[in-house]
């Protein structure tokens, strides 16, 4: 039976093509083929719907079986210096791991790509605004702390209005 769902709002979010911000994520020297886009889109009864698209992640080549990666936002928007300066987890509520406002879902890549959407009610818009997603090289525990032992950051965006 046919119901209506909040999955259908997020696909009109998809369908219109209008997100409010954006990350353009590059990988640094190491992982220099690292490149894609993470879009935020806003909910209008809150929260937000987040979907990723990344190329050129280190699996290229390999099809079986697929690698996950840790993907989370992190508390400053700077990229610099192999994204030394990203801070933390964002972590409004002071949580422990995973269960920083940041934590997202890991990325899972085949052949050196992955597609992502998930929608997370514990983030607005307008608290993310200025800080980055980042991408570790290896998969989070979700339970090691603070940051679940994911390993280096390979790739780093800073999050933008639109």
């Amino acid at each position: 039976m046919f119901e209506i769902s909040p999955r259908l709002n997020f696909m009109k979010l998809f369908f219109d093509n209008r997100p409010r911000a954006f990350a353009e994520i590059n990988g640094d020297a190491e992982y220099f083929g690292i490149f894609g886009d993470v879009y935020f889109y806003e909910v209008l009864s809150g929260g937000v719907l987040i979907e990723a698209e990344v190329f050129g992640l280190p699996d290229a080549g390999r099809l079986d079986p697929p690698i996950f990666y840790a993907f989370h936002i992190h508390e400053t928007g700077d990229c610099s210096d192999s994204f030394e300066h990203t801070g933390g987890h964002y972590n409004p509520k002071n949580r422990k791991h995973p269960m920083h406002a940041g934590d997202l879902p890991p990325l899972l890549a085949g052949d050196g790509y992955a597609w992502l959407s998930f929608y997370n009610p514990a983030l607005e818009l307008h608290d993310i605004i200025g800080r980055s997603v980042v991408l570790h090289r290896e998969a989070d525990d979700f339970t090691t702390q603070p940051s679940g032992n994911s390993g280096k950051k390979i790739a780093c965006g800073v999050i933008k209005l639109i």
